[in-house]
């Protein structure tokens, strides 16, 4: 399942509750970020024992593009989470439709 960066914007601006993973370099975090907890691709298996109190919370998932997130979720539903989306097209799509302005 995927969500658009639309969807997503009017998610963020209604104040919806949701889990919101970077897993993108730290370097491409600080270039540009939406604010979303940073937990790299390559770290995730590691991390993801924190994550588990949000097995049944809304999860979405991004990346610069959409392919890292897209490997994230499916790491991440083969575990167990039920309601993980992975934000279509990543940074590059927002910044398409919204520039640098971050959420």
């Amino acid at each position: 399942m995927e969500i658009t960066v639309q969807e997503l914007r009017n998610k963020i601006e209604a104040g919806e509750k949701f889990v919101f993973i970077d897993v993108r370099e730290p370097w491409e975090f600080e270039e540009f970020n939406l604010g979303a907890q940073l937990i790299p691709l390559n770290n995730l298996v590691n991390s993801m024992y924190e994550l588990d109190e949000h097995k049944e919370d809304e999860i979405i998932l991004h990346c610069r593009s959409g392919a890292r997130s897209a490997m994230a979720q499916g790491l991440l539903l083969a575990n167990g989470f039920k309601n993980v989306l992975n934000l279509k097209g990543g940074v590059m799509a927002w910044q398409d439709a919204f520039g640098n302005t971050k959420p």
